[in-house]
């Protein structure tokens, strides 16, 4: 989207409070510098940052000021008490960020862009030529100041510059803490998870070694899209082919109207009770995806690749207010079908999650474990280190951080093969189930049963709002 257009949207939610133009513009100058023109801290929450920023602004000055409040923005004492800019590196360094003189398009590294009919934002010449206020050349302002009761936490990126896209996270500073992880793009064993990636086990005729540039290109499917039913499960515009997800949405919806596989020993039941364990109640047969991988001919561009590219969409974290705690929003528009991301996390065994839960102090907030069992049926006992599961409490990416709705999250889980046919360790992707806005909350179904008081996973009181919402006990 391009300046212009974002300058419109932004003076467009202000004009709806009644907001004067020409007083919105130098604030939006002012935030624009100090967040380093990055509109998603901006555009996020309906413009909060910048509305909260105006408001701010006309309480610390007096009256007089705001009379002339036209290019006096950089003459204010500090910027707005709300917005506590934060390092990614340094979370108590408050003075990121602080307010200079503001910038003119070249400064941006923009060019200069008529927005005239948009105030005069983006537009202005040189000093000495556009009658500029002589704040502009005065000194630099005091550091950002925190001193209100709940300015905002803001961190560009907490990825670190390992995925793709920076990922933001922004929350007002009260009780809730900043989450305490660290971030990982890639799966990572614990200790005991048996993962066996090895070329000699991809077979020739689980490859496509004959392939070259783009294997959704040609006419005929390789042998990477014997899995999905001699189809590729992606179309070429990157997204799940709708028939592919229609079945793995009614398989999430409906588990019971589709198939079901049973361990001859549940590692599940034996977690209850390893001496004399209950028969298994069954793992859904799900859909795969298998994507071409090193053996392969094909190049890392080809469509069949998608979740191996990693994160391309534009994400947030935010504090909720719903309960919920931390949450994720886009901050774009996707197309129904989109790749999000991956669900990251450490491999453990279920013997390991279960042990782990019971050494903790109480203390600690968990992230809900992926339990890896969409092939478990296939054999007659599974050994407990095959028996895998992902947690992502100490170690894991943004998907940690999705919150679970009941029945119609706008997010699908759907397994992906992609190092290897064992699957006993898969990949597990979320894609969007429908067309979801800006700036809309991202949700997928934990697949959680809150009526098994007995599952070693317990779990929690269920906060999604949903109509289909499955904890009868709220």
């Amino acid at each position: 989207m391009s300046v212009r257009e974002r300058a419109r949207k932004a003076f467009h939610a202000t004009r709806a409070l009644g907001l004067p133009d020409q007083e919105v513009t130098p604030v939006l100058e002012h935030l624009l510098k100090l967040f380093n023109n990055n509109w998603d801290l901006i555009e996020s929450e309906d413009y909060r940052a910048l509305i909260d920023a105006y408001f701010e602004l006309k309480e610390n000055k007096g009256e007089d000021d705001r009379k002339n409040v036209v290019g006096d923005y950089g003459e204010s004492s500090r910027l707005p008490k709300r917005l506590c800019l934060q390092d990614p590196e340094d979370q108590a360094s408050p003075t990121k960020g602080s307010a200079r003189q503001i910038l003119s398009p070249e400064e941006l590294g923009k060019p200069s862009v008529n927005l005239q009919q948009e105030a005069t934002f983006l537009n202005k010449k040189d000093s000495s030529s556009s009658g500029c206020s002589n704040s502009c050349k005065k000194p630099q302002q005091q550091p950002v100041t925190c001193e209100k009761n709940r300015p905002l936490h803001i961190k560009n990126d907490i990825t670190k510059g390992t995925e793709n896209v920076k990922i933001s996270l922004v929350g007002e500073i009260g009780n809730q803490e900043l989450p305490k992880f660290t971030y990982m793009r890639d799966n990572i064993i614990y200790q005991d998870a048996y993962v066996h990636i090895s070329l000699a086990r991809v077979a020739d005729e689980d490859c496509c070694s004959g392939c070259s540039g783009d294997c959704l290109s040609v006419s005929i499917p390789c042998a990477c899209a014997h899995e999905t039913g001699g189809e590729f499960a992606y179309t070429t515009d990157g997204q799940l082919r709708d028939k592919f997800l229609k079945a793995c949405i009614s398989m999430k919806q409906d588990p019971e109207g589709h198939d079901s596989v049973y361990c001859q020993d549940c590692p599940l039941e034996r977690l209850k009770n390893e001496y004399k364990p209950e028969k298994c109640k069954g793992h859904l047969v799900r859909k795969f995806i298998k994507e071409c991988w090193r053996k392969c001919g094909c190049n890392m561009q080809c469509g069949n690749r998608v979740v191996q590219r990693g994160i391309t969409c534009k994400l947030q974290v935010f504090w909720t207010r719903e309960g919920k705690g931390w949450g994720v929003k886009t901050l774009q528009d996707l197309p129904k079908g989109t790749f999000v991301c991956e669900y990251v996390g450490e491999i453990l065994t279920n013997t390991e999650l279960f042990e782990r839960n019971l050494k903790g102090s109480g203390n600690e907030k968990h992230t809900y474990p992926v339990t890896l069992d969409a092939d478990w049926g296939s054999e007659r006992v599974l050994k407990d280190e095959e028996a895998l599961c992902l947690d992502a409490t100490f170690c894991g990416n943004v998907a940690r951080f999705i919150n679970h709705r009941c029945f119609d999250a706008n997010l699908i889980d759907i397994p992906v093969e992609v190092e290897t046919p064992d699957r006993h360790y898969y990949h597990l992707a979320l894609f969007t189930t429908r067309d979801v806005r800006a700036s809309e909350e991202l949700t997928w179904d934990y697949g959680i049963d809150f009526n098994d008081d007995e599952h070693p996973i317990k779990a929690f009181k269920c906060c999604c709002r949903s109509a289909f919402c499955r904890d009868v006990k709220r």
